[in-house]
């Protein structure tokens, strides 16, 4: 604890602060807010009510104001504190709002209404955590089956891509034959094609080959990656050839030198791909929308969706999901990140 406190108390100028200091300060603690501040508000926010998320200037903290029921009215009436003549503040009720303007009566003698300008008066209230947010989607909502589903296919399509994408950069980097670079510039090229440019073609092949409706309809046009068979391709480029000739030369098969050489030694390469394979798929929106009509296997983010209504959107329930959607993603990083950093720097992407 001392040496982090020391580190990050340091000063260029000694015992004086520098201005090169007070700007990393600054710089380090904008950074900081920029990259942490939106998951903060978004958790903050999943643990409101829909009416603190419609208030305005919007808070931080979930507030939820204070009610009581009052004799003559069949629903609890928020509390507010306004000044009274004497300058003591009073607790008063409100009935309903018109423009600036509210009505509101005293909880202990409703009979006489007072009017309030909106501006003389503070809500009553306190911090609470609106935690039904989580529990409900639970059980009115078919939140486990969807989750079940989106853990199969991005399972699934990470693994198929690894596969697929680990074989195709071993082809393209261990082999010499004709059409090589050609082979790998077409593959380059795919990146600049957006995925809406194939939508219906696509969804023409799906549908022939009957995978309409179905979790693999979603997952097997996504397994073959430029990026990832690029990614991985520049790593195998650094593994030094004379290790595949040994392998040969003790009568090692291809398959034996890919699964037992190539693959254990791009560990950290696969595990980026790894990494960006679960959240492009795990986040993935637009495919799964087109191909999945049937609740049954709807993916987390398409079964969210439910909650956006054409009259009506249920922020608090979207709110609350997008969190625990976010779990698995944070977590798989966690544990994968310190293959980050190699993997990235041995492929040769800068």
């Amino acid at each position: 604890m001392s040496r982090a406190t020391e580190f990050l108390l340091r000063r260029r100028g000694g015992e004086r602060w520098h201005w090169t200091d007070v700007f990393t300060w600054f710089w380090l603690a904008g950074g900081l807010v920029l990259m942490f501040g939106p998951a903060l508000w978004l958790v903050n926010s999943s643990f409101k009510t829909p009416a603190a998320l419609a208030e305005f200037p919007p808070t931080i903290l979930p507030y939820v104001t204070a009610q009581a029921t009052v004799e003559g009215y069949d629903r609890p009436l928020p509390l507010y504190e306004v000044a009274g003549e004497d300058g003591r503040p009073r607790v008063l009720a409100e009935v309903r709002r018109i423009g600036i303007v509210a009505q509101m009566v005293d909880p202990q003698e409703p009979g006489e209404t007072i009017r309030v300008n909106i501006r003389d008066r503070t809500p009553k209230r306190s911090v609470s955590f609106a935690t039904d947010n989580y529990v409900e989607p639970f059980v009115a909502f078919d939140f486990l089956l969807y989750l079940r589903n989106s853990v199969f296919v991005t399972v699934m399509a990470t693994l198929i891509t690894l596969i697929t994408n680990s074989m195709a950069a071993f082809a393209l980097s261990k082999y010499n034959f004709t059409g090589r670079s050609a082979v790998m510039l077409l593959i380059i090229a795919t990146l600049m094609v957006p995925l809406s440019v194939i939508l219906v073609p696509l969804y023409s092949v799906i549908s022939a080959m009957g995978l309409f409706n179905s979790l693999w309809g979603v997952i097997l046009p996504t397994v073959a990656t430029p990026t990832g068979v690029f990614l991985l391709r520049q790593y195998m480029l650094t593994i030094p050839d004379e290790l595949i000739d040994a392998a040969r030369m003790d009568k090692a098969s291809e398959w034996q030198i890919y699964w037992r050489i190539i693959l254990p030694l791009t560990a950290p390469a696969l595990a980026v791909l790894a990494i960006f394979s679960v959240v492009w798929r795990w986040n993935d929106f637009l495919w799964p929308l087109i191909v999945l009509s049937r609740k049954e296997v709807y993916t987390l983010q398409v079964g969210l969706n439910t909650y956006a209504g054409e009259l009506n959107v249920q922020w608090h329930f979207i709110l609350a999901m997008t969190v625990v959607t976010m779990i698995p993603v944070v977590l798989v990083f966690i544990f994968l990140q310190r293959f980050i950093t190699t993997g990235i720097a041995g492929t040769g992407l800068k």
